[in-house]
């Protein structure tokens, strides 16, 4: 794929322009947006990667198209499986609704730096030993087998009691009172850490392990360097406001883990197969390629990621709408916007 510097300096441009724009807006005014500031937000970010697929189709062929869709799909699905660790992470660190906003902003922008580094060392890993994806495809097959084997649900998480944020808690002053992103304030003569910068040190764990799911996912799609980052791009863009827009209604995807399970499965899969074409390992094959094994289509990987999200989401809605007193108790309780104020039953 030939990707012209002026591309890639408008697109990163676009990506700072954007999170610059949030910043701000955020930054005047914190608090819980409305669900129709929501609603107009998410359907700006999701038609502008619809017409950037469209570009990328027109400018660089229908196969590049494909894979850009593919991976934006792939990339989203994931990402909206992290909301319920977001929704988990923000109540058990009573983080008051109005500053949820500028915290998951951060999540945001953490999510894309870390990606971005892993994204670099996945393409130089590629680059040069065509063996990894024998890694990642195992991998990718290793945590479909997890995401099953537990059917997770999301309740049993906890990502605010990980080793870093123990660790960050035990020897920082932590205050109780939010100040929105001020890191630090004094107290009657005494310094206090804001418990904001555990929020922020809780999002970067959990952006850390999040790129582990989804650059080897991402890769077992197309190896172009751009459209891994575009992908992840737009898949971040509108997060903040699919965030406060579903709410309760992530609870209600209840199969939503089974679907991404088989999602990795059949990527894990396919990074396999692409492994046997160009192996180079001695003890497969005396490390020629094994051309019997079968190349998955990007318009096939496409129609199967599609029909997965369709009939994990209408199963997971069904199942839910039968049994909605038990869906209720999961969701968790909002917090009330005092600050150091305990949840409410």
């Amino acid at each position: 794929m030939d990707v012209t510097s002026l591309e890639w300096t408008i697109t990163i441009a676009a990506t700072v322009g954007v999170l610059l724009f949030d910043v701000v807006v955020i930054a005047r005014d914190p608090r819980e947006p409305s669900m129709k500031e929501c609603a107009v937000a998410l359907c700006f970010y999701v038609g502008a990667a619809l017409g950037f697929g469209l570009f990328v189709w027109l400018h660089h062929g229908q196969g590049y198209g494909i894979e850009f869709y593919t991976g934006w799909l792939t990339e989203y699905s994931l990402s909206i499986d992290n909301l319920f660790v977001f929704i988990i992470l923000m109540a058990a660190l009573k983080v008051p609704r109005k500053y949820q906003q500028e915290a998951l902003l951060v999540g945001i922008v953490l999510a894309l730096i870390f990606r971005g580094i892993f994204i670099a060392l996945g393409y130089a890993l590629i680059e040069n030993f065509s063996w990894v994806f024998y890694i990642f495809g195992a991998f990718l097959v290793y945590t479909a087998y997890g995401l099953v084997k537990s059917y997770r649900t999301h309740e049993d998480e906890h990502p605010e009691d990980n080793a870093v944020v123990k660790f960050a808690r035990s020897h920082l002053r932590v205050g109780e009172a939010y100040h929105g992103l001020k890191l630090w304030y004094h107290e009657n003569g005494v310094r206090f850490v804001s418990p904001i910068v555990i929020v922020i040190i809780a999002l970067g764990v959990t952006d850390i392990l999040f790129a582990l799911d989804s650059i080897p996912a991402i890769f077992g799609i197309t190896q172009e360097p751009y459209l891994v980052f575009t992908a992840n791009v737009f898949a971040l863009m509108g997060l903040r406001q699919l965030y406060f827009l579903l709410g309760g209604l992530l609870e209600r995807l209840v199969y939503l883990s089974l679907g991404l399970a088989f999602i990795l499965a059949f990527i894990g899969v396919k990074l396999v197969l692409h492994a046997l074409h160009e192996n180079e390992l001695a003890f497969i094959n005396g490390g020629h390629h094994v051309e019997a094994a079968p190349e998955i289509s990007s318009l096939l990987s496409l129609g199967v990621i599609v029909a997965t999200l369709v009939i994990t989401a209408v199963a997971s809605l069904l199942k839910s709408s039968k049994e909605p007193e038990a869906i209720e108790e999961q969701i968790p309780v909002e917090v009330d916007e005092t600050p150091g104020a305990d949840w409410k039953d």
